[in-house]
């Protein structure tokens, strides 16, 4: 690698200058924001989503400082990466605490938590699900497929497959995919990302399991994704799809115990 000249470090830092004071203002804004939920009881599902918009935007503030790096330096800033997939980590919870994270359950387990947001048209949801996407997408790129970081997305996509999933109000599902209803196509289009996302993201789990951890627990939040997105076609009444889907679960479970038992074998 080139040596860097320090006319290269100054334009370099010069650069960030302006960029680290746009962070530190959405940083204000956080604290602020945080603030004000610490002392609020109820009505705080708005700001949470905001929060997470916020956290998104500082996000991308942390990307372009690296590609900054990258153009004026010609080298990766690993560390503004890492604190901004910490910045990430923040948006998904801040997500999280309006509509859960939870997976494999019947609706009415988390539905209650959909009353705040039930004037958010499904338009926004899907937006705002989308932008979480191309985030985590970025960074998983900025940090390249040989970093050390890169099997964490894992779970930061798991997350937002329940996420997403979660940001469905099912009890509008049948009015919303009316063929005259204003929000059918963009919520076919929210159905098909999560549904492309459970399986990705049980593919990744399997993956992890097969070629590097070879824990159990990896396998079985693998299976319980593929379960996951079985409820999910059984209540479109996609039951083709969901049958198919079962001789899978089947399968893999099938394997899953095989391979406890001989892990169990092995200990004895």
């Amino acid at each position: 690698m080139a040596k860097i000249s320090q006319e290269q470090r100054n334009r370099y830092f010069e650069k960030v200058k302006e960029h680290k004071a746009a962070i530190d203002t959405i940083l204000a804004r956080e604290k602020t924001l945080v603030e004000m939920l610490s002392k609020e009881e109820g009505g705080t599902a708005f700001k949470r989503l905001h929060l997470c918009e916020e956290m998104l935007d500082l996000a991308s503030w942390h990307l372009l400082i690296n590609s900054l790096s990258l153009a004026l330096l010609g080298i990766k800033n690993e560390d503004i990466l890492i604190d901004g997939r910490k910045v990430l980590v923040r948006a998904l919870k801040y997500l999280e605490d309006v509509v859960t994270l939870r997976l494999d359950v019947p609706f009415s387990d988390y539905e209650k938590n959909l009353d705040e947001i039930r004037d958010i048209d499904p338009v926004s949801r899907f937006r705002l699900i989308r932008k979480v996407g191309f985030t985590i997408e970025s960074f998983e790129a900025a940090f390249g497929e040989n970093s050390k970081y890169s099997r964490g997305f894992n779970e930061i996509w798991g997350k937002l497959a329940a996420l997403a999933k979660n940001m469905i109000d099912l009890r509008t599902l049948n009015a919303d995919l009316d063929f005259n209803s204003p929000h059918r196509e963009v919520l076919k289009d929210h159905l098909a990302f999560v549904k492309d996302l459970f399986k990705k993201t049980a593919d990744r789990y399997r993956e992890e399991y097969e070629l590097y951890t070879h824990k159990l627990s990896d396998f079985r939040v693998a299976i319980q994704f593929l379960s996951a997105l079985r409820r999910l076609l059984m209540l479109l009444g996609e039951r083709d799809e969901a049958e198919k889907l079962k001789r899978n679960i089947e399968v893999w479970n099938t394997k899953l115990d095989a391979d406890f038992k001989k892990t169990e074998g092995q200990k004895a």
